[in-house]
């Protein structure tokens, strides 16, 4: 019942989300008056769909600390727990984000190695994709923290960007080995230590996020809030200046009909939905958040998102790896007291 657009889009977006996962089942939770009729009228949705009713839903501008004390039977709520219990695979949203992850992080619990949660997604680069995290969980961060959102962004990028060796690391006012404060240098040389798979590139700069210098941005999550809507903000204001441009005069106009095929393929390849579906890392569960303002197709690729996830076994590799780090960070301790 979360977003903008909500039911209708959230409704239609599964429907769009069955063509890539057609194996994908769905469970809605929300208000059975709205939610049946939609989910009829889609006969490939309904036949592999479920409604959960419950009139509770957490309003959009909900505090975070309301919404956990008092929506216990609010269709966010519900949809989480169900990931809890193991009746679903994977809860996406596209609703009030500090109570999804509040509610998430108090039913789900974290992993085994995890102080804190993150938000991960990806964006479009001069490369291909990179992933980036955190952005705005977590406005204060310690060396600890950094490290663990590097180990959580590298499977990310192996679950979801399907890249086997990942390139990552840490976003700083410079890419010299003694720039950055003492937090980041920190994170850096523990990170040169850890048994990851990829390769740790040690620091990058602003530009590099565009340039898809790496796989993996990690960084604080103010840092990274502050950087996503510089970009999306740079984006929308450059799609502003084309379009005063190509209306500028009749000869500019007839020069859009002639890019026009062109325009399509750079409005398709930065289209803001095709990168919908930021995920909240370092939870015993899939979390998926769509952004509230988006359409079906926007709310399919989050869905998308969190299938990828569930289908390559997220949780499990994300598990093998914290083992690995903390079975590699022991063996020393463990070498000392042998001799």
């Amino acid at each position: 019942m979360g977003g903008d657009n909500a039911p209708a889009a959230v409704v239609r977006g599964a429907n769009l989300a069955l063509r890539r996962h057609p194996q994908t089942e769905f469970l809605f939770f929300g208000r059975e008056g709205e939610l049946q009729p939609l989910v009829d009228r889609l006969r490939r949705l309904r036949a592999v769909s479920r409604i959960v009713h419950t009139d509770d839903v957490v309003r959009s501008d909900e505090k975070p600390s309301v919404a956990l004390r008092g929506g216990r039977r609010s269709s966010m709520r519900l949809a989480i727990d169900a990931v809890r219990d193991g009746t679903a695979n994977a809860v996406v949203s596209g609703g009030n984000t500090g109570a999804l992850m509040a509610m998430a992080k108090f039913a789900l619990k974290t992993l085994p190695g995890v102080d804190r949660p993150a938000i991960a997604s990806f964006f479009p680069t001069l490369r291909g994709e990179t992933a980036m995290l955190d952005l705005g969980a977590n406005v204060a961060c310690d060396a600890r923290n950094l490290v663990q959102f590097t180990v959580m962004g590298n499977c990310f990028a192996r679950s979801v960007l399907g890249i086997p060796e990942p390139s990552y690391a840490l976003l700083n006012v410079g890419s010299e080995d003694m720039k950055g404060n003492e937090v980041l240098q920190e994170a850096a040389a523990t990170l040169r230590t850890l048994p990851l798979p990829g390769t740790f590139m040690g620091f990058v700069e602003g530009d590099d996020i565009a340039k898809g210098t790496v796989d993996v941005v990690v960084t604080d999550g103010f840092t990274g809030n502050v950087a996503l809507k510089t970009a999306e903000g740079t984006a929308t204001l450059y799609s502003e200046f084309l379009r005063r441009t190509f209306r500028s005069s009749l000869l500019a106009g007839l020069g859009y009909l002639l890019a026009r095929p062109a325009m399509h393929k750079l409005r398709k390849r930065v289209d803001p939905r095709r990168y919908n579906g930021a995920v909240f890392l370092g939870l015993n569960g899939i979390a998926v958040k769509s952004h509230g303002g988006t359409d079906s197709l926007g709310f399919a690729h989050a869905i998308g998102v969190a299938a990828d996830l569930a289908r390559h076994g997220f949780l499990d590799s994300m598990r093998r790896d914290f083992d690995a780090i903390a079975r590699a960070s022991s063996a020393p301790e463990a070498q000392a007291a042998t001799v």
